[in-house]
Parts: C-alpha cells; sequence; structure tokens
C-alpha cells in the first residue's frame, strides 16, 4: 500500500468561510478552494438555508493541507477526541499563534514550559477547533 496523503478535515457549524479566512492569515496559509454549493450541480439537493454556506474548502500551509466545510445543522457536532498540532521551533512564535488562537476561545491548558517543551498550550478557537501549540525541547 502506498498511502498518498492524510489531511485534516474539519466540520464547522456554519462559520467554515470565517474560519478559513482567519487560519490563512493566522497560520500564514493559502486558501486553494472555497465552494459553495450555489451555483453548482449539487445547489438543487442542499437546502436553501445550506446554500450559501461552504460544501468544500482546502487550504495549503507549507506543504500540510487542512480541508473543511460546513455540516448541516442537524448532522453537525462539536469537536472532540482529537487535536491539531502545531509545532515551532522559536518559543515566541508558538506563544504568538497560542496567544491569537486563544482570542475568544477557551484555553485548555496554558502556554507554559513542560518537561517536553519549552512552551506548550491548548486551547479550543472560537470556532470550535481544538489546538496544541507546540515547541519542542531538542532530544537528549
Amino acid at each position: 500500500m502506498q498511502l498518498k496523503q492524510m489531511n485534516t478535515y474539519l466540520f464547522f457549524n456554519g462559520q467554515c468561510e470565517a474560519a478559513f479566512k482567519f487560519y490563512e492569515k493566522v497560520l500564514g496559509g493559502k486558501i486553494l478552494a472555497m465552494m459553495t454549493a450555489e451555483g453548482s450541480p449539487a445547489e438543487s439537493q442542499v437546502s436553501p438555508e445550506m446554500r450559501k454556506k461552504i460544501m468544500h474548502a482546502r487550504m495549503s500551509v507549507g506543504d500540510k493541507v487542512l480541508m473543511a466545510s460546513d455540516a448541516p445543522p442537524d448532522r453537525y457536532n462539536a469537536p472532540k477526541g482529537f487535536f491539531i498540532n502545531l509545532g515551532f521551533e522559536k518559543p515566541a512564535e508558538a506563544e504568538g499563534i497560542f496567544k491569537t488562537l486563544a482570542e475568544g476561545g477557551t484555553v485548555q491548558m496554558p502556554m507554559a514550559e513542560t518537561f517536553w517543551a519549552h512552551r506548550f498550550g491548548m486551547v479550543v478557537d472560537r470556532f470550535g477547533t481544538p489546538w496544541m501549540v507546540n515547541c519542542e525541547k531538542a532530544a537528549t
């Protein structure tokens, strides 16, 4: 078996477009696709209130890819059981990203030094996405 790629795919409760524009800015990414059902072949299969919502978004951050869409309201579940881990080489970079992601969100574990990291913190951002921000120490 030769796996071509493995990407994170997020579901939002109607906030996909705003979240992706925020992540593009914060993470220095580039939105490659942001499609709604409106005007697409799928438009007639989608409820009127979902036609302007995002049915697929794709963003690159360096050589990584993040994808997402808006879930229909009756199918949305808040994310749980995972975090997206962001790794940085410089503590100041980790602290800056953590602070920005925490604005309007909920800090799960404040940014601090740990036995494995110069800085580590956990936050759920204002869009409901769980993040771990990590600046690991060199292995000894």
